[in-house]
């Protein structure tokens, strides 16, 4: 293996056959030692949260498969906390897509003279580049095709499947008493198919059940163990 990439939560490889293996750390985003998945920095460590994070992604990725959504998921390894992907070029130098089912986080932070925060949201999409330099800032998608990030078919593309995969979330959490309040997706390219890429982990969404935020560990062993 040759690492190819270092990141904040996940480090790469590239492997002989010409796919990939993601290698899942304990570091989570945040700031002071507090969550937050919208956040671009490494602000806690949370022991187990690799694992935790691992079996999610597998779990969700395994009904995304069966339901025919494309992705780049092959397999993954919990116990040694990886996972092999397909390769798939990113669009620019990544972005980052977010559906909002109530009003959270940046968005409340952005929006709170005009919304109450945890209103309901219809599977609002938005994207944000990725870039920690500039915050990642949103991007419309004009801007995305002007700049030669991704046409506007490719936009369509993504915001139906963004919003196709977050209800799926959403029904899952639903079954087990838990509410998704939004989520995090990344698309990348195969060939001309569209893919989601990346991980589906509680590190990358706001579950709620009884108003109350539930962490990420707490949602890996409340979805996988109950």
């Amino acid at each position: 293996m040759k690492l190819v990439y270092t990141g904040k939560t996940k480090n790469v490889y590239a492997l002989d056959d010409g796919n990939y293996l993601l290698k899942f750390k304990d570091d989570c985003t945040g700031a002071d030692g507090v969550f937050d998945p919208g956040m671009n920095t490494v602000g806690l460590t949370m022991e187990g949260a690799g694992r935790a994070c691992i079996r999610l992604t597998k779990y969700f990725f395994e009904i995304l498969n069966q339901k025919g959504i494309p992705t780049h998921y092959i397999d993954a390894d919990v116990d040694n906390v990886t996972m092999t992907v397909r390769p798939a070029k990113t669009f620019g130098a990544g972005l980052e897509v977010i559906c909002r089912f109530r009003a959270v986080g940046s968005f409340y932070r952005r929006y709170g003279d005009y919304v109450e925060e945890a209103a309901p949201l219809p599977a609002f999409v938005e994207t944000t580049l990725k870039d920690d330099d500039r915050e990642d800032p949103p991007i419309t998608k004009d801007a995305l095709g002007n700049l030669g990030i991704m046409t506007p078919n490719e936009y369509d593309k993504v915001k139906a499947l963004t919003q196709q995969i977050a209800t799926i979330m959403k029904d899952e959490l639903a079954k087990k008493n838990t509410e998704l309040y939004d989520i995090k997706f990344e698309f990348g390219r195969i060939g001309d198919e569209i893919v989601l890429i990346d991980e589906i982990s509680g590190g990358n969404m706001r579950a709620y059940r009884d108003g109350e935020y539930v962490m990420p560990l707490e949602l890996e062993k409340m979805i996988l163990d109950n």
